[in-house]
């Protein structure tokens, strides 16, 4: 019997908003990110993100900073927070529909972003998937620090990641179904069996005529 797996990018995919940059937005509202220019600079790093530019290691030098103080339990407070007040909202109707039907009918579902763990398990878990693959980092002395733990799901690292967990399941699955807004992962796509462009970005949008790819215009 055909088992298949669906797979999902999380933002501007199932969430309308990328949910770093909300999160960032978050941290400012909370006082906790005081630095001068941060969101100017988070828009900076992000638009080189856009163009599959950006350097990971950079970024989460970047992001991770306002967080050195603050022990792991008061960081995942509050990340549900935001996730529950502030990204859940932002959730597309199509995707929430998905998420729902795909439940009822027992299909696993995986969502796999180049944003960090602790954010991509809060979100999942709001949205209805328990399987979150998100960029790992190194904890020290109870806090997270900036450094990357593994393999970063990012760009060809993301199709790493699903093999690494692909490989740990009993279950086979007949075919992967990938859904992604994004130039970064034209790698996983190509992956995948069936690929859904959602709101694609225009370079990923350029590769749309492959067979078994699909765009979806999401809102």
């Amino acid at each position: 019997m055909p088992k298949p797996l669906y797979v999902f990018d999380m933002d501007e995919t199932l969430i309308n908003g990328d949910c770093a940059m909300i999160w960032n937005a978050f941290m400012v509202e909370k006082g906790i990110a005081t630095q001068p220019n941060f969101i100017e600079e988070d828009q900076r790093l992000m638009a080189l993100y856009a163009k599959g530019e950006m350097n990971m290691e950079d970024y989460l030098q970047f992001s991770m900073a306002p967080l050195a103080n603050l022990s792991m339990v008061q960081v995942n407070k509050l990340v549900e927070e935001c996730a529950e007040t502030h990204i859940l909202p932002k959730q597309f109707t199509q995707a929430k529909i998905l998420i729902e039907q795909l439940s009822q009918d027992g299909i696993d579902m995986v969502i796999i972003s180049a944003s960090v763990t602790f954010l991509v398990e809060a979100v999942g878990r709001r949205l209805g998937i328990s399987t979150a693959l998100g960029i790992d980092l190194i904890e020290t002395d109870n806090r997270y620090t900036a450094k990357i733990s593994g393999i970063p799901s990012y760009r060809e690292g993301k199709v790493t990641r699903l093999k690494h967990w692909l490989d740990a399941q009993t279950d086979t699955y007949s075919e992967i179904h990938f859904y992604s807004d994004s130039i970064n992962d034209l790698p996983l796509c190509e992956f995948a069996d069936y690929a859904y462009l959602v709101n694609p970005c225009p370079r990923l949008k350029a590769h749309a005529n492959k067979p078994n790819w699909t765009v979806l215009s999401w809102g």
